[in-house]
């Protein structure tokens, strides 16, 4: 009987030696496959990881401005007190700012609503018609109504083209400025801005 000493110490045959080189073969491809597989799986990780962090990402909030530290500023630039009305927490300032416009200073605020609509104050510290035409890019004739106790002239330009963020207008005016409310927001809001804007005039003679 031939022993397992004998077996391994005898020379290998050609057969022998091209089916251990042919198995040799066969484990490294499917030792490359798999490594390949692996590889493959990890880039598309790395792909989907990348669209998740960096493109389908959430938009970012909106930067609130402080629109009554910003009245501050422009009341003591001006002399004299601007509109700074007190309105629901579920709105947002993005733009408050004093500038001018023909040789009138004029106070902005822009408000964001509830419902992602717009809705701005502007107060010119002029009484001129032809500033008032201007900055609603010729309204044509109003409709008066009285909210809060305070009597406004409402231009509903809905639906109107041109007109921007100016489809409707509430306007009123002080001893030394005019008033101007517009947006696009829903007549509930802006008659919400219009009451908060009320609650800031100077009480009447």
């Amino acid at each position: 009987m031939t022993d397992a000493n004998s077996a391994a110490d005898r020379p290998e045959t050609p057969e022998e030696k091209a089916d251990r080189v042919a198995e040799a073969r066969r484990k490294r491809r499917a030792n490359q496959t798999t490594r390949n597989l692996i590889g493959s799986l990890v880039a598309s990780l790395g792909i989907v990881l990348f669209l998740v962090v960096v493109v389908v990402r959430p938009d970012p909030a909106p930067l609130a401005i402080d629109y009554i530290a910003a009245a501050a500023e422009a009341e003591a630039s001006l002399g004299t007190a601007v509109i700074a009305p007190v309105v629901p927490p579920t709105w947002s300032a993005n733009r408050a700012e004093l500038a001018g416009s023909g040789g009138v200073d004029e106070w902005t605020i822009g408000f964001i609503t509830a419902d992602r609509t717009f809705l701005g104050l502007l107060q010119g510290f002029t009484d001129e018609q032809s500033w008032l035409r201007d900055a609603l890019r010729d309204p044509g004739e109003g409709e008066s109504v009285r909210i809060a106790e305070v009597d406004w002239q409402l231009y509903d330009r809905r639906g109107v083209d041109g007109v921007g963020l100016r489809e409707i207008a509430l306007v009123t005016s002080t001893a030394d400025s005019t008033i101007v409310l517009y947006g696009t927001a829903s007549d509930a809001d802006l008659e919400l801005l219009a009451t908060a804007v009320a609650a800031e005039l100077p009480a009447a003679d």
